[in-house]
């Protein structure tokens, strides 16, 4: 795994996309500092960059350096999901501007599959995290479901779970305000 480590960060490190698995379904990956490479995804999937994509951390702490304050419900509901689960926080910061929805609002996962963890704390930054397909085109369940032209497209296509014939499903998101409001946007 550390092969596939090292080689998706050098990537990400000159500002590449990767293709690599998740706690839900294959996604497209860059660094989620980084405004240049975030273009690149929107170019890539034929997305408007109106449309947010979300943001992979390994921890609480490190989901901490990304939003101004935590509501004080995000924890016990992460702790409690029992699927991943994507939160919409208000007030974003230090990650690229073009990632940021116009409210100021992201949404940000805690990714705790052993590939993400060990990617994520080598590197030391967030990743994007955004379906392995062009948008308006169905996300794709398996890693052979993923379309040509994005196979083609990234920099480095991690080799972990290629071969996972289960078919995933994305996370569950809700929309979490400041005085822990909440707001489901799928189950």
């Amino acid at each position: 795994m550390l092969k596939e480590v090292n080689a998706a960060i050098k990537v990400l490190q000159e500002g590449g996309l990767i293709l690599y698995p998740t706690d839900t379904i294959w996604g497209i990956g860059c660094d989620a500092t980084s405004q240049e490479a975030v273009q690149k995804i929107y170019k890539l999937k034929q997305r408007e960059d109106s449309k947010t994509m979300l943001v992979l951390v390994n921890s609480m702490q490190m989901l901490k350096e990304y939003i101004r304050e935590t509501p004080s419900m995000a924890p016990e509901l992460i702790s409690l999901s029992k699927k991943p689960l994507t939160i919409i926080y208000p007030d974003a910061i230090n990650l690229a501007p073009n990632l940021i929805n116009h409210d100021g609002t992201i949404g940000i996962r805690i990714c705790n599959t052993p590939f993400c963890q060990k990617l994520i704390s080598i590197f030391g930054k967030p990743l994007v995290s955004t379906s392995a397909n062009i948008t308006e085109h169905p996300y794709p369940k398996t890693f052979t479901d993923i379309e040509e032209l994005i196979r083609k497209d990234v920099q480095y296509i991690v080799n972990i779970d290629q071969d996972k014939k289960n078919p995933s499903n994305p996370s569950s998101i809700i929309k979490l305000g400041l005085q822990n409001e909440i707001e489901i946007i799928r189950e």
